[in-house]
């Protein structure tokens, strides 16, 4: 039940994220340095993940949560068409109409961007597996599995910081000058909330499955838009709905018990036969 409730969190986690950061804008732009979000989010897990690695050793160091890795694990048929399904109602949502853009076949576009984007996709699902796959191949504890994953992640922002300013030529100074600039309540929310949602998908890593992630924040497409529509002015299209039903209808298909999908007949067998019946086994055959 646990993972429920996280996978819930994160949904909601994530379809706040992009209003947050919106809501952080002033007259369409950021009055802060966007890329100084990343590393301060990066920073608050590894704090996180340090006090609560400390705490676990000081309390209780032999207290683990046991992690359900399967070297193999084979999905039965509805999963995979509930995956498929996931894919087409994604897709489906961002399909523009006539209305917003061009008219234009949506295979217009140059077969480069098609690849690249076909790429990008295969690229986060790998990283995706085999992130999963370093959480579960070994019973480490999972603070201390989160303290590695965060500080390679202070590592590269700040590296990702130093080059920023190497490329303006410390114009505005070295970027701890300026770390704080422009930042509010709302940017800090933006913060703390894209902190928060990496920490449970480490969770989701752990003792889940990417699966469960990906439904989470699929799901928070329809979260986003309810949101958007009253925040934002936001009108709906007709391709998002579908996108958001078909979605829907994927999420029960996986996540159902197998006697929701399918109506399968009770068999009742009798312990024992009456006294005087014997058990016939009758072999059928069809000649073909």
């Amino acid at each position: 039940m646990q993972w429920y409730l996280v996978a819930a969190l994160l949904t909601v986690l994530t379809s706040s994220q992009g209003i947050l950061t919106t809501l952080s804008q002033s007259e369409g732009r950021y009055l802060y340095d966007y890329a100084t979000v990343p590393f301060l989010a990066e920073f608050f897990k590894l704090v996180v993940s340090g006090l609560l690695l400390w705490r676990e050793h000081r309390t209780s160091p032999s207290v683990r949560m046991t992690t359900d890795w399967r070297t193999v694990r084979l999905y039965p048929i509805p999963s995979w068409m509930a995956i498929v399904l996931l894919a087409v109602g994604t897709t489906t949502s961002q399909v523009k109409g006539c209305g917003e853009a061009s008219c234009d076949s949506l295979f217009s576009a140059p077969i480069q961007g098609y690849l690249l984007g076909i790429l990008s996709a295969c690229l986060s699902a790998l990283a995706g597996v085999y992130t999963e796959f370093l959480m579960k191949k070994n019973n480490d504890s999972f603070y201390w599995q989160n303290v590695q994953l965060y500080t390679f992640g202070v590592i590269f922002n700040m590296a990702w910081l130093l080059l920023d300013d190497f490329r303006s030529g410390f114009e505005n100074g070295a970027w701890w000058q300026h770390l704080l600039n422009g930042y509010g309540i709302t940017t800090w929310m933006v913060v703390l909330n894209l902190g928060s949602t990496g920490l449970l998908v480490s969770w989701l890593m752990k003792y889940a499955d990417n699966i469960v992630k990906v439904y989470s924040t699929s799901m928070a497409m329809l979260l986003t838009m309810v949101l958007s529509i009253y925040l934002f002015s936001f009108k709906p299209t007709l391709q998002l709905f579908l996108g958001i039903i078909i979605c829907m209808m994927s999420l029960h298909m996986y996540f159902a018990p197998p006697n929701m999908l399918v109506d399968l007949p009770t068999t009742i067998k009798a312990p024992h036969p009456p006294e005087g019946l014997k058990e016939v086994s009758i072999e059928q055959r069809t000649d073909s």
